[in-house]
This record gives C-alpha cells, sequence and structure tokens, in this order.
C-alpha cells in the first residue's frame, strides 16, 4: 500500500465500520459489523477493544505490512484530549479509557476522538467544507442514525467542553419520550432514523429502517406520514434553537434520515422556515463523504499522531 498504512476504526451505537488507510487517506478492506454489546457482568470498553483487536488482526493481513498509528472515532460523550470515553448510552460504558486501551491492545500509537466530531472534520477539510470558507468557520454536523449526535463550529473551532458541547440528540423537544440516556424528551427519541423506525412499527408493523417508513409514506400511508412529521417538526424545533444561539451559516446532515433525499431536506427547511424571524438562514447541506466520513475522520486523526509525534 506504498509508504505505509493507517487502521482506522468508527464506532457507532449499532455498526463498527474499520479498514485501512494509505498515506493519502484513501480506504481500502473496508468492513463492517454490529457494534459487540456487553453480557451482564461484563465490561462495555473491554468487549469492544477485543473487537477491535479482532478486526486489526485481519486488517493487518490484508495489508502485508505494519500499520504506523490507529485511529479510532467512538460513540457517546468523549473528552478526546484525555482519551477517555465518558458515557455511552448506547453501549454502556463510563469514563473508560478507551484510547490507552486500545494503545496496549494493538501495540500502535491512536488518535482517538468522538465520532461525529470526527466526522465533522473530515467533512470539513474533505467533504462539504473543503471549498465552502463558511461552513469551515461557523456550522454545525448532524448525523441522524440510530440516534441524534452533533457537532458544533463556531469561529472555525469545534466546541466540545471535554465532550458534552453539542449533544443535540438530547436537548429536550415536545413530544418526546423517555430516552436510553435516563431523561425523558430527547431529541433523538422521536426524531433518529431508529426512532421513526421503532415508533412506525409500533404502530403498523415491524419494518427493519427508516427507509421503509418513508416508503410507506411516499405511497400514501397515513400514520408513516405522521411519524414522519413529528420527526421533522421536533427537528426543526431544535435546528430553530441552534440559530439563535450560535448562528451556524450552513447545517450538514448525515446518516440514515439523510438518505431520505432532496425532500427531506426542503421539508426540514421549510419547517425551519417557519420558526425563525431575524435570524440567519442556514443551508441544509448533505454530507458529502456519506458513510466514510467518520473512517476518513479517523485517518486524519492516525496521520496526525504520526505527523506531531503524539496522540490529538
Amino acid at each position: 500500500m506504498g509508504t505505509g498504512h493507517y487502521l482506522v476504526f468508527d464506532v457507532g451505537g449499532t455498526d463498527v465500520k474499520a479498514g485501512l488507510a494509505d498515506a493519502g487517506g484513501q480506504l481500502h478492506h473496508v468492513r463492517r459489523q454490529p457494534t459487540a454489546i456487553a453480557a451482564p457482568g461484563q465490561d462495555p470498553a473491554a468487549v469492544l477493544i477485543e473487537q477491535l483487536a479482532t478486526l486489526a488482526g485481519t486488517l493487518r493481513q490484508a495489508a502485508h505490512e505494519p500499520p504506523r498509528a490507529m485511529g479510532l472515532a467512538v460513540c457517546g460523550l468523549v473528552d478526546a484530549p484525555a482519551g477517555i470515553g465518558r458515557y455511552s448510552a448506547n453501549l454502556g460504558w463510563v469514563d473508560a479509557p478507551l484510547r490507552q486501551m486500545a494503545q496496549d491492545a494493538l501495540g500502535l500509537p491512536v488518535g482517538f476522538g468522538h465520532d461525529v466530531a470526527t466526522a465533522a472534520r473530515a467533512e470539513l477539510e474533505l467533504g462539504a467544507g473543503a471549498q465552502d470558507p463558511q461552513l469551515r468557520r461557523n456550522s454545525a454536523l448532524l448525523i441522524i442514525g440510530t440516534g441524534i449526535a452533533s457537532t458544533l463550529v463556531v469561529e472555525g473551532q469545534v466546541v466540545s467542553s471535554e465532550g458534552y458541547a453539542g449533544e443535540l440528540g438530547h436537548a429536550q423537544v415536545p413530544g418526546g419520550l423517555p430516552c436510553k440516556c435516563g431523561a425523558t424528551g430527547c431529541l433523538e427519541t422521536i426524531a433518529s432514523a431508529g426512532a421513526i423506525a421503532r415508533l412506525y412499527s409500533q404502530q403498523a408493523g415491524a419494518v427493519p429502517g427508516a427507509e421503509q417508513v418513508f416508503a410507506a409514506r411516499a405511497a400514501g400511508d397515513r400514520i408513516a406520514g405522521q411519524v414522519i412529521e413529528q420527526a421533522i417538526e421536533a427537528l426543526s424545533f431544535t435546528l430553530a434553537q441552534l440559530c439563535a444561539t450560535t448562528a451556524p451559516s450552513g447545517i450538514v446532515i448525515g446518516g440514515g434520515l439523510a438518505q431520505a433525499g432532496p425532500p427531506f431536506f426542503a421539508e426540514l427547511g421549510q419547517a425551519l422556515e417557519r420558526r425563525l424571524s431575524f435570524h440567519r438562514r442556514p443551508r441544509l447541506v448533505p454530507a458529502a463523504l456519506g458513510a466514510d466520513a467518520g473512517l476518513q475522520g479517523a485517518w486524519l486523526l492516525a496521520r496526525q499522531t504520526t505527523t506531531t509525534g503524539g496522540t490529538p
């Protein structure tokens, strides 16, 4: 693979994506598998690291040369400078030293970060923001999948606050339901792709994902229409609060729900417009890197460990 390569991992609440990135960031041998869930009594962080080590072994065989470093992006609350996964509602860890655990297991320097912050960095440097200085300066990135994760960029800086900032999926909205985080009313309980599929399934019969709910609505299904309308109204409610506080010039949206395409973006834009008065109108921008944004961001993290001599 040329002048060296990197192991890259993107850990979400549902799936782990893994691959090799060459020196130019090109991805190879990308694979995806369900995220390992700890059984009662098991350490959730240790279960994850074991899964990553197994994947790394397979990828190393495919590469035929030692990797230079590893990039690891994980979901939940993340203190990236400290290398700690503070909390994951979906996977169960609390204050887990994930970077050190990964370094010990794989014997490599590890670049570590939040999955959506990492994807945002890739989108801003390599994707939607590559030729758009306004997005690189003031924007937000939402990944709407199993849950809703987000990252805020204000005056060119990612707002982190030790991992607690930008958790729009856990902002309170009218009509929100009990959440795995312990609160009631979180946005992601009614507006994530996972929630749309779940709420429709409860009322009309099981479907595998939000894509089928959008298809049902297009075919005239009344329940599907109600579920999607509720999601769009909740999203527009939260984005209106964002417009009033950080005034992004653009909001980049990725994840499963973004695959609904232009009609979804048009409806969300119209719902948001109804809630705004003097506020800046942000552009709603589809994520350019798609499902690989997290892996490409993990490559940026891994590369940084070899160019700075330390973990980012």
